[in-house]
């Protein structure tokens, strides 16, 4: 627009030159006045020039007023479309500079639109497509973004941590709720259980958002009838089917798991969906038989940035192995620890977590592959004081391995705890340390003996037991009532090597000698 305005205004710079120009030109060619009744014809000075025939007479003062007449007429045009072309200039020269102001306050918008801007999911390439064109996805997960905004959860929350190197012992970071908001998905592991419909029934009934939680249910088996029930929940589930139902090849001692060889295909299989395909920054995963408490989406969200900010943390678990009703404090469900132990049930992994375990995943019993120290790598996991799911499935691969002795007496929270307004910064492992060490070593040393029925210990603790050895570990946790089994040596709920729950209404810690400096795999 600017360019084509200066182009008029040049036109109009010569037209007057133009003018001009033709105007002495004009004057130039005109017969000078002399005598009269010389020259002739259409030559200059010649009587036909000025329409006089033979004999006329040339009234010269009247000839010559006419003619100045004409040039003031034409000066006076001339001035006029000057002034005509210089009131235009400058108005287009004020056009031109709030052109230019506009122009640049856009170019400035639109940056602090792309800062603000969510990062869109960058599109699946077809290496990262896993068995696509076999793939069932019968609500398709590209429309969910990786953040999004929702005004509900606007809060801050801060969180030590180290600078970028992501490093614990750091000054401050401010974790801002009120921005774009990391969607957290739900995987849901099925089969062949058409009691997924309990699970999803309270994931859909607690889920605070749709867009902030999508729920994905990923299908092995090939259960038609399972396959019914997740399709009647419609677009408020997303359905997708592991393509290779065929079974693994595996040792003939082996052939009794093949269970746990396809439980960890799917696994794999699944988390590779969310991650690579559906291009998720974390994911919360449930199995089919889970029941859900109503806290459980605010639990995760809350504890996803102490997760992202703690490189000691691999995952944020719903799951206390030790969450019995008798062994945890039904008054202070908002308690939250960390944990060696994997607990897995209802647990929360990163994509970047995600990348490193991919690779080397095992061909089979995946829990216990997590639990091994070349995978855990002296890593964390929170867990609550009251379990945030409970299992309701004796049926499965394990053929209810624990389950009547143990999983069916966890305690489901029911009591909705804010966590996203609470600043749970001392879950970061140099905070953390300090002060559970100090906690637990301070407190007094008893016998076992001394915390049962008659023991005569007055008050209602904290108390400390000792063991010094794997085997007296066992016969304290069964006098205890805690679960007594090791995975690379690392006791359920233990942290440090500490054990920590209720026994008779006092709370217990069940702990390695002061000085503590490792698990012994031997122990398992």
């Amino acid at each position: 627009m600017v360019r084509k305005k200066g182009s008029l205004i040049l036109c109009g710079a010569f037209l007057f030159v133009a003018w001009n120009a033709l105007l002495l030109l004009y004057l130039w060619g005109r017969p000078p006045v002399g005598r009269l009744g010389e020259g002739g014809g259409a030559e200059p000075g010649g009587k036909e020039e000025w329409g006089l025939g033979k004999g006329a007479r040339v009234n010269l003062a009247g000839e010559v007023i006419r003619l100045a007449e004409e040039v003031e007429l034409q000066l006076e045009t001339q001035k006029k479309l000057l002034k005509q072309i210089e009131s235009h200039r400058s108005l287009w020269a004020r056009r031109k500079d709030v052109g230019k102001r506009e122009t640049d306050g856009t170019k400035d918008e639109r940056k602090e639109e792309e800062v603000d801007r969510p990062r869109e999911p960058p599109l699946p390439s077809k290496g990262n497509l896993d068995n696509e064109d076999q793939t069932e996805v019968k609500n398709t997960m590209s429309l969910i973004p990786t953040a999004v905004r929702d005004s509900k959860l606007e809060q801050k929350q801060g969180v030590d941590v180290k600078d970028p190197t992501r490093s614990v012992q750091s000054s401050r970071l401010e974790v801002t709720i009120a921005g774009p908001q990391v969607v957290i998905p739900i995987l849901v592991i099925a089969c062949d259980r058409v009691t997924v419909k309990r699970s999803l029934d309270r994931l859909i009934q607690y889920r605070p958002s749709a867009e902030l939680y999508p729920i994905i249910v990923s299908q092995d088996c090939g259960h038609a009838e399972t396959a019914r029930v997740i399709g009647s929940y419609g677009d408020q589930v997303t359905h997708i089917s592991q393509p290779d139902l065929s079974d693994i090849r595996v040792r003939p001692e082996h052939r009794k798991f093949q269970g746990y060889y396809k439980i960890s295909r799917h696994y794999r299989w699944a988390l590779n969906q969310v991650f690579n395909t559906f291009s998720q920054s974390t994911v919360v995963i449930v199995e089919d038989d889970l029941e859900v408490a109503p806290d459980f989406f605010e639990y995760f969200r809350a504890l996803y940035p102490i997760l992202h900010a703690d490189p000691t943390l691999w995952c944020v678990s719903a799951w206390n192995d030790n969450g019995r009703d008798a062994l945890v404090d039904p008054g202070r469900a908002e308690l939250l620890y960390r944990t060696d132990f994997f607990p897995g049930l209802g647990w929360m992994l990163l994509k970047e977590m995600w990348d490193e375990l991919e690779p080397k995943w095992p061909s089979a019993f995946w829990d216990d592959w997590m639990r091994q120290p070349e995978q855990r790598k002296e890593r964390s996991c929170i867990r609550p004081e009251i379990s945030r799911t409970i299992t309701f499935g004796r049926k499965g691969v394990s053929l209810g391995q624990f389950f009547d002795q143990y999983l069916r007496y966890i305690k489901l929270n029911i009591d909705f705890v804010p966590f996203t307004k609470q600043d749970l910064s001392y879950l970061l492992k140099e905070k953390y340390d300090e002060t559970f060490i100090k906690e637990v070593y301070d407190i007094p040393l008893v016998k076992v003996e001394e915390l049962q029925k008659g023991g005569g210990l007055k008050g209602v603790g904290p108390y400390r037991v000792q063991y010094s050895s794997r085997d007296s570990f066992k016969v304290l946790a069964r006098n205890l009532g805690v679960m007594d089994d090791l995975k690379s040596g690392v006791p359920r709920t233990g942290y440090r090597g500490v054990v920590s729950f209720l026994s008779r209404g006092r709370r217990v810690f069940l702990v390695p000698p002061e000085g503590w400096t490792g698990y012994d795999v031997s122990w398992s």
